[in-house]
């Protein structure tokens, strides 16, 4: 049994808080969202200037901009929302379709956090 498998396991109520991950591609993603619908802060990063003069993006770069970006997102979400950790009902990332270096430093990235705050994870595609 994978990670994700063991993970869809543990129910999760209506009223969640749920931290989401995006790093599909070239923009670092993290939102806080209540039961479903309510916005509770949303941070987005962008490395689209980084790629502007190679024409598009750089699955490279994308995936390098993530791991500097993403603990920043989540940090100011976090503050946006006036939550901590103890606060996230569960964790919310995608892990596909995108760039594969894109994907997995979201997918690592939010694994990490689900063992140590020991919160169930959401795969999304």
């Amino acid at each position: 049994m994978n990670y994700f498998e063991r993970i869809k396991q543990t129910p999760i109520k209506d009223s969640a808080v749920i931290l989401g991950i995006e790093t599909s591609c070239d923009e670092t993603a993290v939102a806080i969202v209540k039961g479903g619908r309510e916005i509770l802060a949303d941070e987005i990063i962008s490395s689209a200037t980084e790629h502007v003069r190679f024409g598009g993006v750089v699955p490279e770069i994308a995936s390098r901009a993530h791991t500097t970006a993403i603990l920043t997102a989540t940090e100011n979400a976090l503050k946006k929302a006036n939550l901590t950790m103890d606060d996230i009902d569960a964790i919310a990332v995608t892990y596909a379709p995108g760039l594969l270096g894109s994907l997995l430093v979201g997918v690592e990235f939010a694994k990490a956090l689900s063992f140590v705050h020991k919160k169930p994870l959401i795969a999304v595609n």
